[in-house]
């Protein structure tokens, strides 16, 4: 990821910008709670995010830096064929580990980062998962996942493990509030 700084250096005193844009869950750009739908704006958008070194997710105006509110992770996956692309576009590279929180959600650890799986496209990664002698998991089986934290489902080769949302931006080191 590329953001340009350049304006920084004309301008170094700019006072950055909290509250104003956030990132829903569905990897759709929100200002002051409305949805961004303007195509040119949103490209802007996606090619200047970026994080600092303490977690917080940004993007870059010029010389401002307009921090982002994050509805649950930095990153939002959907499922493009094959393979995973985030919400400004980039593919996620390798998946590494998938995740089931305690609310369902499917959660994907990729080269690009930690993303939450677009809720569309969850039905259709369900139904890829199997048990170990390669059978389609049913309801009763991802149940027992979510109350009891065990099971044996499998994504395409990965074990599907159990995480507490709570404990993400600790683990994935990440701020989903910026504040002043």
């Amino acid at each position: 990821m590329t953001v340009d700084l350049s304006a920084i250096a004309k301008w170094p005193n700019v006072p950055a910008c909290y509250d104003w844009l956030s990132l829903d869950r569905r990897g759709d750009w929100r200002l002051q709670g409305e949805r961004v739908t303007h195509s040119g704006l949103i490209q802007f958008i996606n090619r200047q995010y970026g994080c600092d070194e303490s977690g917080c997710w940004f993007v870059q105006n010029g010389p401002q830096r307009v921090f982002v509110a994050l509805a649950y992770t930095p990153w939002v996956f959907r499922r493009e064929a094959d393979c995973f692309l985030s919400h400004t576009g980039q593919a996620t590279g390798t998946v590494k580990a998938i995740y089931l929180d305690e609310d369902g959600n499917l959660l994907l650890e990729t080269e690009l980062g930690i993303g939450l799986l677009d809720d569309r496209d969850l039905p259709r990664v369900l139904t890829e998962c199997r048990t170990p002698d390669g059978q389609a998991v049913d309801d009763p089986a991802f149940i027992a996942l979510l109350e009891s934290g065990q099971g044996d489902i499998a994504w395409q080769g990965l074990p599907v493990q159990t995480i507490a949302a709570v404990d993400l931006p600790k683990r994935y080191k990440f701020n989903p509030a910026p504040k002043a």
